[in-house]
């Protein structure tokens, strides 16, 4: 299987907030971003490892500003790392405004995708070859992430975590 680079499964979609899509207070209900989220990071992941791909986490949301009704929303998500079978989906969430075509990132969020077969069962993947500093940088992220995060699920000892090891200890 070969390695891919993350700009061949980038994945961009674009969306205007209607009035069926906001709270009380006319932003987009955080609600419906999770969901737009969700779509752009799955197909995303489907793209990388051309199978079907389910959410197996949420990593990491964080709402940074509200979304007026009548504002253009874009999300792009790319693939930070993958693993055997499970690949690491980051999508950054940018508002523009029709009148004054202003945009400003709002959003950013942290997904894991597991790939599977026609049985549901996990396959494997193929791994990631970063190009630049930001894909670097997120690839290099994306190992620390996973394994703070299986220490904390008991799958992982801290001793064996290498790479957030090598943070702790640089001179």
């Amino acid at each position: 299987m070969n390695a891919k680079k993350p700009s061949e499964s980038t994945t961009t979609q674009t969306e205007i907030v209607l009035p069926n899509d906001t709270n009380n207070l006319n932003n987009l209900m955080g609600g419906k971003l999770l969901h737009w989220m969700d779509i752009v990071a799955a197909v995303c992941a489907q793209r990388h490892c051309e199978r079907t791909c389910v959410t197996a986490a949420v990593n990491n949301v964080s709402f940074g500003h509200p979304i007026p009704r009548a504002s253009i929303v874009t999300l792009e998500a790319n693939i930070s790392r993958s693993f055997s079978s499970s690949m690491e989906i980051i999508i950054d969430v940018w508002t523009e405004d029709p009148q004054s075509g202003t945009k400003t990132k709002c959003n950013e969020a942290i997904y894991t995708f597991v790939a599977v077969d026609a049985m549901g069962k996990p396959v494997n993947v193929p791994e990631v070859c970063p190009e630049s500093d930001l894909e670097n940088s997120r690839y290099d992220a994306a190992l620390r992430r996973r394994q703070l995060s299986l220490i904390l699920a008991g799958k992982m000892k801290a001793e064996q975590a290498t790479e957030l090891k090598a943070l702790f200890n640089k001179p």
